[in-house]
């Protein structure tokens, strides 16, 4: 009997020490990379030579993680005509460009465990052809309403950015507007502004918009569709 109850007190005091610990640690939440920086080619710029060695600032991982990086060259800026992707260890990576060619770019961090940084901020370039004269505008930019924005005012003012490496460009804009995304009307030729408001607004409505960039020597580019909906 004695033999029963020692073996019965030295159990209960193996069970205490195995969970008297208290509650197991929680796991430390992975965190991402920070968001890459870009530095070369900056923004705008016309490039002589055709090979060009891609440089961004390094991301840091609060983890101490190794991290790598994937980095997209395309020549558009919705970046779903992608001429280069590639993933680096280190924060330079050279490539061969086709000559004459607007270019844009951008960067994304991994840390060893996948979980990826936003992208960077994008970049647009030209490459240099020879003989070349005149370069097309970049594609316009988004600026307001944001993609899928839901507006409550009646009327809304249209803005967007464009750029041209070539500097004494002066740019001219045609603007395109409806709420049926294969037949917008033109609503504006040859605008000066990078900027348009609106006629009244229907509610429960999506609208879609466009813009073509010309820079008054032949050059032009159309931008992509945008939308914004009304509540």
């Amino acid at each position: 009997m004695k033999k029963i109850i020692y073996i019965a007190v030295i159990s209960s005091f193996i069970w205490s020490c195995g969970s008297g610990g208290g509650d197991e640690p929680t796991p430390q939440e992975n965190s991402a990379p920070t968001i890459p920086e870009l530095v070369f080619p900056t923004d705008n710029l016309l490039c002589i030579d055709n090979v060009l060695a891609f440089q961004w600032d390094a991301s840091i991982d609060a983890d101490g993680d190794a991290i790598s990086y994937e980095i997209q060259v395309a020549t558009d800026n919705q970046f779903s005509q992608i001429a280069h992707e590639i993933k680096s260890s280190t924060t330079t990576k050279t490539i061969t460009l086709d000559r004459g060619i607007a270019y844009y770019w951008r960067v994304k961090a991994a840390d060893a465990k996948n979980l990826e940084s936003e992208y960077s901020s994008t970049f647009h370039f030209y490459t240099e052809s020879d003989g070349s004269i005149n370069h097309i505008p970049f594609s316009p930019e988004l600026v307001s309403p944001e993609l899928g924005e839901v507006v409550q005012t009646s009327t809304v003012i249209l803005q967007w950015e464009a750029n041209d490496v070539d500097t004494a460009d002066i740019l001219t804009f045609d603007v395109y507007y409806g709420a049926d995304k294969d037949n917008l009307s033109k609503i504006s030729s040859n605008e000066s502004e990078t900027n348009l408001e609106t006629l009244t607004l229907e509610s429960s409505t999506t609208y879609y918009w466009k813009v073509i960039v010309k820079d008054g020597n032949g050059g032009e580019t159309m931008g992509q569709v945008w939308q914004f909906s009304t509540d």
